[in-house]
């Protein structure tokens, strides 16, 4: 009866092992996360969680009024991938699954921070993204897809499937990041707050909650790079890549490689920091500190003869309620004045809750995306609309405008293109 008993439990720890491997296998370029009969290849940080193996899936439990979340990560980093898992409650709780994550130590024990796709028993909000320990909840803000329609929510969140297994998938291309709760679309966001990580399967802290999960496995895309317009030469001073000064006497680096320019209101002129190349889908990223006067960020903008040069799109950089709003501004072509479009999208009262105010260092981002144009600031999405009017292509710049007294500092200027190969997978539905 031993032997039998002992050869019945075999055969079924062989076939969840298996299983766990042709579900990698039987997709291509896949590969298995967890090999079905032990947590190698993983660790645990954070909480006092518990993480088994049972039946050839992994099953996380909570240990009552115990501190923190805790969650069982990867031993590998991940940049650009497709991770397809499925999941079930045992017990009622709160889940999510970390990616591009990193950890810090905090007290006693170890912080896990980045981006977490929700799991609730009920799908009630499973497959958004919340932002561990670093920006969640931060500004009364709790999650980084402010801007998903509400009914393609409700859609995905009926699919679930309680007390039963679920299908999650994330993809990470680039900024882009989309989640998927049993092939129903969720979240479609451009973040780029960090762009590699571990991944994690968490267990919240609380009273009780207990998660299974199976069929881990991970398509690796490789690692997306920022490509710097500042660079420090081989003589140690710092300069421009692929870019130009306009006005190039008002702009200097700084010992430690920072932008400073300096421009004065008798010049009717703007000072520029324009690309040499045109870009038409990508992200784009400045960190500035400012001193008075206007600045922008340019993107997909023409030059033309005008005494501000570039007509299109600026990221606003103004130190007030339109920093990161969207403006369109007008240009000269052929001595006719070819009108912009003014403010195309404004959010001042969010703005000032996320701008980091007295002098401090902000940052600001622009996605561009077809007709999809995505702002963000210090990390908070600022605007997502589509615009079918926009440019499809152009210059990007930073911008001194002429005629005030201005004196701008620029940490970085920063682009990461999205190739023909990315947008393929950013075109999934």
């Amino acid at each position: 009866m031993r032997t039998l008993l002992a050869a019945a439990i075999t055969i079924g720890l062989l076939a969840s092992i298996t299983h766990n491997v042709e579900a990698a296998d039987t997709e291509e370029g896949f590969v298995s996360l967890f090999n079905g009969s032990d947590l190698s290849g993983w660790v645990k940080r954070g909480g006092s969680a518990k993480y088994r193996v049972e039946d050839g899936v992994i099953v996380g439990e909570c240990v009552p009024n115990t501190p923190g979340n805790t969650f069982l990560c990867s031993d590998k980093e991940f940049g650009d991938f497709v991770l397809k898992l499925r999941y079930k409650f045992l017990e009622s709780g709160n889940s999510g699954v970390q990616f591009r994550s990193a950890s810090r130590d905090e007290g006693d024990r170890q912080r896990v921070f980045g981006y977490q796709a929700e799991i609730r028993p009920g799908g009630d909000m499973t497959g958004r993204i919340y932002d561990e320990g670093r920006r969640g909840h931060k500004h009364g803000i709790i999650w980084l897809d402010a801007f998903t329609p509400q009914e393609r929510l409700d859609a995905a969140q009926e699919s679930c499937r309680p007390g039963e297994w679920n299908d999650l998938e994330i993809q990470c291309v680039g900024p882009s990041i989309k989640t998927w709760l049993n092939g129903n679309l969720v979240v479609d966001i451009f973040d780029s707050f960090s762009m590699k990580g571990f991944i994690g399967l968490q267990i919240h802290s609380g009273e009780t909650g207990s998660v299974a999960w199976k069929d881990i496995r991970v398509k690796d895309l490789g690692e997306s790079q920022w490509q710097s317009f500042f660079v420090k030469n081989d003589d140690g001073e710092y300069g421009l890549d692929g870019a130009r000064f306009v006005l190039p006497e008002e702009w200097s680096f700084t010992k430690d490689g920072v932008l400073h320019g300096v421009h004065a209101k008798s010049q009717g002129k703007d000072g520029l920091v324009i690309s040499d190349d045109n870009f038409d889908n990508f992200i784009a990223r400045v960190t500035y500190r400012m001193h008075g006067g206007n600045s922008a960020l340019y993107f997909r903008a023409e030059e033309t003869s005008a005494p501000w040069v570039l007509r299109g799109f600026q990221n606003e950089i103004a130190n007030n309620g339109k920093d990161s709003a969207l403006w369109h501004t007008a240009g000269i072509i052929d001595g006719n004045t070819i009108p912009g479009r003014g403010w195309i999208v404004t959010n001042d009262e969010f703005v000032e809750k996320v701008r980091n105010k007295d002098d401090q260092w902000n940052t600001t981002c622009t996605a561009a995306y077809g007709d999809r144009l995505v702002q963000t600031l210090n990390g908070f999405c600022t605007s997502d609309i589509i615009d079918e009017e926009c440019e499809k292509t152009g210059k990007l710049g930073l911008q001194m405008h002429g005629g005030t007294d201005c004196e701008m500092y620029f940490k970085d200027f920063e682009v990461m293109p999205i190739t023909k190969e990315m947008a393929k997978l950013i075109e999934r539905e």
